[in-house]
């Protein structure tokens, strides 16, 4: 790349302080700003979320979600022990218990393992019990490298990482627009904010929950369009925090979307379980009913929406009773984990998950990278998008650079 070359990047979440960081660390001669509407990084779903670092078992061998995840996986574990962040590879286990679901469990084991990762192992009952004591199932999958960690420390981490070495962080700076400028010597991007205009060769936009209406505004596409779905948590009584000795999940059911509740250790020693997954009214109202009209409106006037949701009742059938009754919330858990039952703690902070949803209703499932002259739109990250935050920075930057 040229020298001195002006680089922005929108949004400071994991994936794009990961990218700010890759940027500043591969051209010397960068000068990279990272831009971020709220004053601090991690405001949204990197802060809202479970914090596994997913092994790679569920996704299409050969897609994007799958090569950067396993990538991603190595990447993480590597800069956390580097800087301090709390990481802890607890294991996890998928617990099937009918027979249905073990044929499904064998068709997670076969994409696992074409995924390449490691050490994975089908058990019976009593391996299992092996694992996890107090779970009960017909059988599991045992991914004993599966982890926690504090993705919030994580990004401050990146962050400080990326000023260390020269960015410029510019918090409490909603951009409005990204305007594309063609020149002679090539195309360049102007990033508006509501208080100036600054002209860059390189922009990235990681804009998350607001990656669509950016692009938008930007003169993009706006399909795919973000349809917030928020999942809640349930965090439990102290008592309860030694129940299991990593992570317990179900199988997924493909006739819904979602994974369904599982059993999370956090990083701090507690226990939660969670999360569901119900329509947002808000794309960033964590407390309480959560609404925000204009948001509400929006959702209101998507065609792909109403789509899903006519496909999808029996999904909202299964889903609200846990947003409504935390027994029946526990009650789920319980059924793979026994001793939780009647398990009493406190709803924890919901997480807002940014899902990217076609015209016809489906959901996008893998990465979408957009490309418009002199700016990239990340449309769709889901997880493991943090899992495979630094591995997606080293993607796109290679992109942008011409290597791939």
């Amino acid at each position: 790349m040229a020298k001195h070359t002006r680089w922005a990047v929108v949004g400071a979440g994991i994936i794009g302080a990961a990218v700010a960081r890759e940027i500043q660390g591969r051209h010397d001669s960068a000068d990279v700003t990272l831009f971020e509407k709220e004053d601090h990084p991690a405001a949204h779903q990197t802060g809202h979320n479970s914090g596994v670092v997913h092994a790679g078992l569920y996704y299409e061998p050969g897609s994007l979600k799958a090569t950067l995840c396993r990538r991603g996986v190595d990447l993480i574990r590597d800069f956390a022990n580097e800087h301090n962040v709390a990481f802890d590879e607890c294991g996890k286990v998928v617990v099937a218990t009918d027979e249905t679901e073990v044929e499904r469990l064998h068709a997670i084991h076969n994409r696992a393992l074409a995924n390449g990762v490691p050490d994975i192992a089908m058990l019976d009952r009593d391996g299992l019990r092996d694992i996890e004591p107090n779970a009960e199932g017909l059988a599991a999958l045992h991914s004993p490298h599966t982890a926690i960690i504090d993705y919030r420390g994580l990004t401050d981490a990146l962050v400080a990482d990326f000023r260390v070495h020269g960015g410029r962080v510019r918090f409490s700076t909603p951009v409005k627009t990204i305007d594309r400028r063609g020149g002679p010597t090539g195309d360049t991007a102007i990033v508006r904010t509501p208080v100036d205009a600054q002209e860059f060769d390189r922009v990235t936009v990681c804009a998350g929950l607001q990656s669509d209406r950016l692009a938008a505004r930007s003169g993009q596409n706006r399909t795919p369009t973000v349809v917030p779905f928020f999942g809640q948590y349930f965090i439990l009584d102290e008592e309860y925090s030694s129940a299991v000795n990593g992570l317990i999940y179900p199988v997924p059911d493909p006739k819904y979307p979602f994974l369904g509740v599982h059993v999370t250790r956090r990083i701090d020693g507690g226990l939660m379980i969670g999360p569901n997954a119900f329509l947002s009214f808000s794309r960033e109202g964590y407390r309480g009913l959560g609404l925000n009209i204009p948001d509400s409106l929006a959702v209101a006037a998507d065609s792909g929406f109403w789509r899903f949701a006519a496909g999808n009742m029996a999904t909202a059938a299964r889903e609200l009773p846990g947003v409504l009754s935390i027994e029946k919330f526990v009650a789920e858990a319980a059924r793979y984990v026994p001793d939780l039952a009647g398990a009493d703690g406190y709803r924890a902070t919901r997480g807002i998950r940014a899902q990217a949803m076609n015209r016809d209703g489906t959901l996008v499932d893998d990465f979408v990278i957009d490309r418009a002259g002199a700016a990239m739109f990340v449309r769709n990250a889901p997880s493991p998008g943090a899992t495979s935050a630094l591995a997606i920075a080293e993607h796109l930057v290679a992109i942008i650079d011409g290597r791939r």
